[in-house]
């Protein structure tokens, strides 16, 4: 059987006639860079103000009565911890503690809201269902009906507030407000993917190429690609799912054990195995680390080696703008996952030196830290 046709956001032919080079990605045809290239649209982020076209992730609906008890039985977050108008970074787990999907939970007067990972729209939501038993509440999969923009970077509030009238000044960090930009209704939430201070506009899917036009252009947002996305995210030491986190590895091996609350009183999925494997300790850990030869770079899939034995492959790796040097993302055994800690790469044959760094590699600059916060 062909595999299905990638799925298309609805700023397709945009993207199209601004010349970006598309790719496949998550089950759908996306802008990986714009004739200006990932660099240059990287250092718009870092420097100015980008815009991505992120309508490809997935967008889950619940409601009804039991809708706080349910997330909170699916997600390892405390889900009682949000008020209203509140966002937080979280996980859906399979029974063995690792990762289903990492996601976003917010948290409306009426209902909540999950955002998941493209390409794990179908497995999310099936995982999702099958556990909701007795429970009283609503699913809808709202993911094609939703646009989402991410306008990201130290001039991203001064470009908005251009455009609405909502004081975007005084949303927190994972916190987000409903109203009007650009004559576009949308959620405007304080969250990113990038280490930088921005903005996540979810709106109607119908109503995303109005906003891209008032965000876009000269003097205003640069267009960027999922490139940089990934430059941006690597720099600020956020994990990927499918390359850094997946079903193999568990939040606390992933230094994400603050988004875990074993003790919040919901037996969520993965809450036994999680218990056990805080109480024994975890014997790897992700780390960061860069190359110590100039002109080699370690790509996702490279054979990591200690002592002349394969302990993991990259799990992220490229050479970025800013840092401007040969860096990524592995697993090591909890022993040499210590800044300093040396270990060998398989570049292609040849045995390249490497060394643990500390993560993040470049200072994140969003509004108001949270511990560890990260945006989707």
């Amino acid at each position: 059987m062909a595999d299905a046709a990638p799925k298309r956001t609805p700023l397709h032919k945009i993207h199209v006639t601004l010349g970006a080079k598309m790719v496949p990605f998550g089950g759908y045809e996306m802008p990986v860079s714009y004739p200006s290239g990932i660099a240059a649209e990287h250092r718009a982020v870092r420097e100015r103000v980008g815009v991505f076209d992120v309508s490809h992730m997935g967008e889950f609906e619940v409601s009804g009565p039991d809708r706080n008890a349910f997330v909170q039985r699916v997600t390892c977050n405390d889900v009682g911890a949000l008020k209203p108008g509140q966002a937080q970074y979280s996980a859906i787990l399979t029974d063995q503690g690792t990762f289903v999907d990492d996601c976003l939970v917010y948290r409306f007067e009426d209902r909540l809201m999950l955002v998941v990972n493209a390409a794990n729209i179908a497995p999310d939501w099936g995982h999702i269902v099958a556990q909701k038993r007795g429970a009283n509440v609503r699913l809808r999969d709202i993911s094609d009906q939703t646009g989402l923009l991410a306008v990201q970077g130290p001039a991203a509030e001064t470009l908005l507030a251009q455009l609405t009238a909502v004081g975007v000044a005084m949303i927190p960090y994972y916190h987000f407000v409903q109203g009007m930009v650009a004559g576009v209704q949308c959620f405007i939430s304080r969250t990113g993917y990038t280490g930088e201070d921005g903005f996540e506009l979810y709106a109607r899917a119908a109503d995303t190429e109005a906003l891209w036009h008032a965000l876009v252009g000269a003097g205003r947002a640069e267009p960027c690609g999922l490139g940089a996305r990934d430059t941006l995210r690597l720099e600020a030491g956020y994990p990927l799912y499918g390359s850094d986190i997946d079903a193999g590895v568990t939040p606390y091996e992933a230094g994400l054990g603050w988004i875990v609350k074993l003790d919040k009183g919901a037996d969520f999925t993965g809450l036994a195995a999680l218990k056990r494997q805080k109480l024994e300790g975890v014997k790897r850990r992700l780390v960061g680390f860069k190359l110590l030869e100039p002109k080699v770079v370690a790509r996702h899939g490279y054979g990591v080696y200690l002592d002349g034995t394969r302990v993991d492959v990259v799990r992220s790796g490229t050479v970025t703008p800013t840092v401007n040097c040969a860096i990524g993302m592995t697993y090591l055994p909890i022993a040499q996952a210590k800044p300093g800690g040396a270990f060998a790469i398989d570049v292609r044959g040849k045995r390249a030196a490497a060394e643990v760094v500390a993560l993040p590699f470049v200072a994140r600059r969003t509004k108001t830290m949270v511990e560890g916060g990260k945006g989707r």
